[in-house]
């Protein structure tokens, strides 16, 4: 890394807000407007307020990323995936709601945990961070997780992590969060060889 970078980071900021409403109470999520001074002027922003979430890249002893492929409607797709969820678990530690996840989207545990990356997932439009853990030493669950609704036709597939990065780099693949867990990977990969 170039050493004038090194330092680079996001930097936190707390501009004035001047009001904030709930514009709307969704099931999952809730959608904020929030007034604020900026600039010398006033400017009204609405967003996503999000509980966060949590994402697993899976590999198996042979390399393979575990993808799931479930049905998203706002974009009318079955896109692949990454085994994720909300941290809408009160208290519950964003590794402990990836163990969660892991085995209630695919059903299965994993023996090591370690963080792989961080991200706001769209920054213009949502608070939301997600968590990224790269799990290995992976083995079924004990017990079937019972789904429905979209998870209900969830579809499991193990595919080469190169294969992923491949998917993902032609556009055949677009998911934000799995292209940000593949690339990771990949990268971290390369680095331990």
């Amino acid at each position: 890394m170039s050493e004038g970078f090194a330092k680079l980071r996001d930097e936190p900021f707390e501009p004035e807000i001047i009001e904030s409403d709930q514009a709307f109470r969704g099931a999952v999520w809730d959608v904020r407007s929030d007034r604020i001074r900026y600039g010398g002027g006033e400017m009204v922003r609405q967003y996503v307020a999000h509980t966060g979430a949590v994402a697993i890249l899976a590999l198996d002893d042979d390399g393979r990323a575990l993808l799931i492929q479930q049905y998203r409607h706002p974009i009318r797709h079955r896109d692949w995936e990454l085994p994720a969820g909300l941290l809408d678990v009160e208290g519950e530690e964003p590794l402990a709601a990836a163990k969660r996840e892991l085995a209630e989207e695919a059903d299965l545990v994993a023996e090591h945990w370690e963080p792989l990356v961080s991200s706001w997932t769209t920054p213009g439009g949502n608070d939301e961070t997600i968590h990224i853990f790269l799990a290995t030493g992976v083995s079924p669950a004990e017990t079937a997780h019972a789904r429905v609704d979209e998870e209900a036709d969830i579809r499991v597939e193990w595919v080469p992590l190169a294969d992923v990065v491949d998917a993902v780099l032609s556009g055949r693949m677009r998911n934000g969060i799995l292209s940000i867990g593949v690339l990771a990977a990949t990268l971290r990969q390369r680095d331990r060889t």
